[in-house]
Order: structure tokens, then C-alpha cells, then sequence
């Protein structure tokens, strides 16, 4: 996270990615400079790697004058005696070290030729232990920075998928966000050999280039002809990759979403027998992305064999130039120019299949950047306030909200003095969850405003507007960890008599102590291994830890038996005890003793009262509990 902090505002401005909500195409360049803005903090590195990648694209073309040095020395030595008396010169940059060691083996008497010919030879091992040397280096610290980069990059996503408001979990698929996080794997590999193929690759190219016009000026026409053709192949198939790219990384978003919403909805799957029905999507999803992989695949191999067989091409025409027109070719110079041509395939060919990835990666970036660039509708105030909530009424004043055009709630004022106990009731689609939401803050009303002791809560940072209002739902969340752990998400760090004495006002020790492993005992995903009540009771022991001063209860006894929840309601009594407390209830036997019941109806609030008042006014309260009671 220190690595993310360090990015400057030109690098945050790099990985700004408009696109209005939707993704858009950008080219391979534009999301590798995109990366690099993640690469920054590690700079250091990755100069290093980039000039030990600059080294090792030179040591090809110093292997090859290596051989050609070597097998001029040993052939003509062989036949006249002498060193080094070959019809062309040695390549210019050898001819320092030849001088030195033949000035080092002149003191040798009748073996000084033997023995600088073993040093000559010598050259080729020590170019194969250079050319190791810095490729190796190139690869390390490339990939090191490259991993970085990446785990950044996921962080940053991470992190800022947390900022963003309720209304885009909502409308986003959470396999489909899962799937982005894989995608992130595929962008490893990609970039991390991205990053080694586009220093060393074209410096290689380069460098054979230049040792073929300097030794072989006429012949290395042949190349330059024939090296343009070659790119032929490329430029026909990597349209086919950009295209397929971004369909297959769609399939992978789509397999993601049906693979969650099947493990998570397992017990609709079994229940209704729709393992087969939900194997045959699955299948079909994945032979669909095996199709278009192949196609990535086909486009992006293919240009490698074409590429090959137009270089052997070039080859042929080389020695048919050299059979009827050229002669007095050393065999050095002869293997140097074949062996040239031959080291430059596999940098053309990384080099082509370098876009390519970027291609692919550009595919699978879009909609990390989109993501890293959608911005939460709920915003932070810029001078923000203080908020002191004990003790302060909270008031609802003329709210108005609708998730879409049609608003759901319609100017709604509501007072809840400070301590007491207000209770929601109303028919499903009522607006209760609602009103609490907004008071979250997960969203903003549309018109109106929320104030808690005269704030307005958009004036205050959501940090410190939630950390004053504990929540217990009907729908318990609890995590795969030990029950220590998930009442301490209530007040992090608390000593272990403050969770223990949360446990007891809840109700919850006794059955706590009766686990196998007491507050240690992981309780499985989403609480599996505990009753419905128990899972109600742990959140409610949560709530009562973290000891805020507004309380929201939603529907937090209505999927409870009754047993539990007589356990449930002994503990919400307990939690309620001088806190300002909203309550949502379905029923009415929940709520009799709240200081005011505000009943709603399609977004509006048509009664106030006690219980005693509301049903002696005999309308809607009225009606829903004669309904319940008589049932």
C-alpha cells in the first residue's frame, strides 16, 4: 500500500480511463503506458533490468563474431600456420582484445600460437556466459517488477471497489467482479514477458543488423529485402487477436458469474434438481471460450512457421547469390551471415507475438482501468464536519429517493428523539429498508435532508457517520473465521472481558462455550454451523461491542422460531438500552412497547403513534394487526 501512495498525480492521471460508464478499445501502447504508472515506484529495478536487457540484446551479435573469429582462426591456421590471416578483417570491436592477447602470448615460445588460439576459441564459452548472464538478470528483474506492479494494481483495484457506493453492487454481478481479479493473473505473465521481449528483442535485432552491414555490406540487402515481408503474416493476423481477445475474456467474466451464483444458490441447485440444467450452461459457457481461445491461439502462432519459412527464403537466396555471383567468402563470414539471419527469428517472432500479448492484455485490462475509474455517487465533503451522535435526535427532513426515475420514498419528515425507540412498519415495498439505507448513507436522497443533532450527514465523512450506527438485519453476515474474530469486526482489538461481556448481553456465551473450541471455533462460511438464532445472536453481540449510539434493527427477529426468538429479543432489549434505535419489524408483537410506530405505505408515512393510538384510530395499523393477530 506504501508502494500506492508514492504514485504522483501524472501517474494517477495515467491510470484515469474514460470511458462513461462503458468500456472502451484502447490500443496495446496506451494500456502499457497505463501499467507503467504502476511500475514507477520501482523504477530503480527496472532501469537496472532495462540495462542488463540492452546488454544482453548485444551479446548475439558478440556470439556470432565470437564464431566467425574462431573458425577463421582455426581453419586458416590450420592450413597456413598463422593466426588470424583471414581474407576479410575481424570485426572492429575484437581487435583491441585480439592485440592484447596476442601482446600477452608473445612471451610464450613454440606455443604461443596453440595457446592463443585456445584463448580465441575461449571467446564463444565466454559469449554463451555473458549471454546467459544478462538474459537471466533481464528476466529476474523484470518479472520482479512486473509481479509488483501487478499486486499493486489488484490492491489498488481492490480498495477502490470498497469506496464505491451500494447502487453499483447492486447493478454489478459479483462473479463478475471476481472474474476481473483472475484476469489480473493472465496480465502477469503477459506483462512480465512483455517487459523483457520490448527492450532485448529489438536491440538484438538491431545489433545483428549492424554486424551484418559492416561485415557483409552487399549481402545484407538480401535481409533488409526479405526481413518487411515477414511482417506480412503479423499484420493479417493480429487483428483476428484483438477481436477474439476480447470475446474470450468475456466468456471467463461469464463463467465467473454462473460459477458463483451456483455455489452461493446451491441449495435452489439441489433442491429444484438443476444440476444437469446448470452443468449444460456451464459447458456451453466454456466451449464457447474454447473456441475463441483457439482462435488467439491460430492468430497468434500461425504468423511464426510463415515468418520462418519466408527467413529460409532468404536464406536460399542468399546462397544462390553466393553460388553464382560472390566468392572468396571466408567460412567464418559464411556461418557468421547464415547464423545472424537465423537469431534474428526468435526476436522478430517475440517481438510480433509481443503485440499480440499486448493485444490480449489490452482486452483483458479494459475493464479493470473501467472499474478503477467508475467513481462512488456518494461523495466525501470536502471540509467535512464532526458528528456526535449521543444524545442528538435524528431528524428526516422532506426526504425524497427513488433508485431509478420513479422515487419510492416522498417527502418524509421524521423526528426520532435521541434514545428512543421508533419502530417501521408497512407492507413489503413500503420504503422502511430504504429510509435506513439513506440514513447509512449508502445512498443520498434525492431531495431533502437527513441530520443527526442539526448535521447534515453528507457534511460528515461516511467513516465517521458509520462508525456511530451499529446495524443487526434479518440477514446475518458472518465470516468463515472464529467467533472471537467476528464479534470483534464490532470494535477491532477489543480485550477479550469486552467480547466476552458482549457475548453474555446477547445471550450468546452459554452456546458459545458449548462449541468444540469455545470463541476459537470457526463457524464456516456465512455462519453455517450455527442455528439461525445463534447467527442472530452473534450479531447482535457484535452491535452491542461496537456500543454505538444509533441503532438500526432490520427485520432481526422475523426469520426466527419462536424459542429463538424470544433468546433474540432478551438480547435486542439488553442492546437498546439508551441508544436511539430504529426498529423494522413485520411483527407487530415485536414493536408494541416503542415510545412511536410511524406506519408507511407505498413511500409515505400515513400514521404516527403508540400502539395503544394506532389502533385506536382503527385504519391501516389497525388493519395489519387484526390481519396478524387473527391469523
Amino acid at each position: 500500500m506504501a508502494a500506492l501512495r508514492r504514485l504522483t498525480d501524472f501517474e494517477k492521471s495515467l491510470v484515469a480511463f474514460r470511458c462513461d460508464r462503458h468500456p472502451v478499445a484502447v490500443t496495446s501502447t496506451t494500456f502499457f503506458f497505463k501499467l507503467l504508472a504502476f511500475s514507477r515506484p520501482y523504477r530503480g529495478r527496472m532501469i537496472l533490468g532495462i540495462i542488463v536487457g540492452f546488454f544482453a540484446g548485444l551479446t548475439n551479435p558478440l556470439l556470432m563474431a565470437s564464431i566467425k573469429l574462431v573458425v577463421d582462426t582455426v581453419f586458416t591456421d590450420a592450413k597456413s600456420g598463422g593466426l588470424l590471416t583471414t581474407q576479410r578483417p575481424v570485426p572492429g570491436f575484437f581487435q583491441p582484445l585480439l592485440d592484447w592477447i596476442q601482446s600477452w602470448a608473445s612471451g610464450f615460445d613454440a606455443r604461443s600460437s596453440t595457446t592463443m588460439t585456445v584463448l580465441v576459441i575461449g571467446t564463444i564459452p565466454l559469449a554463451m556466459l555473458l549471454r546467459g548472464l544478462f538474459s537471466y538478470l533481464n528476466t529476474y528483474l523484470m518479472n520482479w517488477v512486473a509481479i509488483r506492479a501487478i499486486t499493486d494494481l489488484r490492491v489498488r483495484l481492490f480498495s477502490h471497489l470498497l469506496t464505491l457506493d451500494a447502487s453499483f453492487f447492486n447493478r454489478t454481478s459479483t462473479g463478475e467482479l471476481m472474474s476481473r481479479f483472475t484476469e489480473l493473473g493472465y496480465l502477469h505473465s503477459l506483462v512480465s514477458s512483455s517487459l523483457v521481449t520490448v527492450i532485448r528483442e529489438p536491440i538484438t535485432i538491431l545489433s545483428l543488423l549492424v554486424l551484418l552491414v559492416v561485415q557483409q555490406p552487399k549481402l545484407s540487402v538480401v535481409v533488409l529485402v526479405v526481413l518487411p515481408l515477414s511482417l506480412i503474416p503479423f499484420v493479417v493476423y493480429s487483428r483476428k487477436v484483438r477481436k477474439s481477445s476480447g470475446t474470450m475474456y468475456q466468456q471467463f467474466a461469464d463463467l465467473g458469474k454462473l460459477m458463483h451464483e451456483t455455489f452461493t444458490g446451491y441449495r435452489v441447485v439441489k433442491a429444484y434438481n438443476l444440476e444437469d440444467r446448470v452443468v449444460q450452461e456451464y459447458e456451453k459457457t466454456s466451449r464457447s471460450g474454447v473456441s475463441f481461445f483457439m482462435r488467439v491461439l491460430r492468430s497468434a502462432e500461425i504468423p511464426g512457421p510463415l515468418i520462418e519459412f519466408i527467413g529460409a527464403v532468404g536464406v536460399a537466396a542468399f546462397f544462390l547469390y553466393l553460388a553464382l555471383y560472390e566468392r572468396g567468402q571466408t567460412p567464418g563470414g559464411l556461418l557468421q551471415f547464415v547464423g545472424c539471419i537465423f537469431l534474428m527469428y526468435a526476436p522478430i517472432k517475440n517481438l510480433l507475438r509481443l503485440h499480440n500479448q499486448l493485444e490480449q492484455a489490452n482486452s483483458a485490462s479494459q475493464h479493470l482501468f473501467h472499474l478503477l475509474d467508475t467513481q462512488s455517487v456518494i461523495a466525501e465533503p470536502a471540509q467535512p464536519k464532526a458528528l456526535a451522535s449521543a444524545g442528538q435526535a435524528v431528524e428526516f427532513d422532506y426526504v425524497t429517493f427513488g433508485y431509478t426515475a420513479t422515487p419510492v420514498l416522498h417527502d418524509i419528515t421524521l423526528t426520532v428523539p435521541a434514545g428512543k425507540m421508533i419502530a417501521l412498519v408497512g407492507g413489503s415495498g413500503a420504503g422502511k429498508t430504504t429510509l435506513t439505507n439513506l440514513l447509512l448513507r449508502f445512498y443520498d436522497p434525492g431531495a431533502g435532508a437527513i441530520r443527526i443533532g442539526g448535521v447534515d450527514i453528507r457534511a460528515v465523512t461516511t467513516r465517521t457517520l458509520r462508525s456511530q450506527i451499529a446495524v443487526v438485519a434479518q440477514e446475518v453476515v458472518l465470516f468463515n473465521d472464529t467467533i472471537r474474530n467476528n464479534i470483534l469486526l464490532g470494535r477491532p482489538g477489543a480485550a477479550e472481558p469486552d467480547v466476552q461481556a458482549a457475548a453474555r448481553h446477547a445471550h450468546a456465551h452459554e452456546f458459545i462455550l458449548q462449541q468444540p473450541n469455545g470463541y476459537d471455533t470457526v463457524i464456516g462460511e456465512r455462519g453455517a454451523a450455527l442455528s439461525g438464532g445463534q447467527r442472530q445472536r452473534m450479531a447482535i453481540a457484535r452491535a452491542i461491542l461496537k456500543d454505538a449510539p444509533i441503532l438500526i434493527l432490520d427485520e432481526a427477529t422475523s426469520a426466527l422460531d419462536t424459542e429463538s426468538e424470544r433468546h433474540v429479543q432478551a438480547a435486542l432489549e439488553d442492546l437498546m438500552q439508551g441508544r436511539t434505535t430504529i426498529c423494522i419489524a413485520h411483527r407487530l408483537s415485536t414493536i408494541q412497547r416503542a415510545d412511536l410506530i410511524v406506519v408507511m405505505e407505498q413511500g409515505r408515512i400515513v400514521e404516527t403513534g403508540t400502539h395503544a393510538e394506532l389502533l385506536a384510530q382503527g385504519r391501516v395499523y389497525r388493519k395489519l394487526h387484526d390481519l396478524q393477530f387473527n391469523a
